[in-house]
């Protein structure tokens, strides 16, 4: 699932995902990616952290509180290069961090090894 509020973006990223071998859902902020989480329950969520309606962090609390969802993975898309950003995520319970812009090879990669590590 791709949770992204920059169309383009969330687009090329569905593209990624498709010729990467993957099915996904996309929604374009946090409160429409929760609900399609709850519907479809996927196994990884590549999340943006900065969003209208509910940012990343938000997304991933409600996760980790939902004992049906808290142990979907979720690796954070963000431009945010500073550490205290993704330290944030990390003790909220993030899998990953992917720093925008990245290649499709870059994404293909941490979505793997996220998936390996499980």
């Amino acid at each position: 699932m791709v949770i992204e509020d920059e169309e383009l973006l969330r687009e090329s990223i569905l593209d990624i995902l498709k010729t990467g071998g993957f099915t996904a859902v996309s929604a374009e902020n946090g409160r429409k990616g929760l609900d399609l989480a709850s519907e479809f329950v996927p196994e990884l969520i590549l999340c943006d952290v900065r969003m209208p309606e509910l940012d990343g962090y938000e997304v991933l609390k409600a996760l980790r509180q939902d004992p049906v969802l808290e142990n979907i993975l979720l690796i954070f898309l963000t431009a945010e290069t500073q550490q205290n950003v993704q330290r944030q995520g990390e003790i909220l319970g993030a899998n990953a961090y992917l720093i925008k812009p990245f290649t499709k090879a870059q994404l293909l990669e941490v979505i793997n090894q996220v998936i390996r590590d499980r």
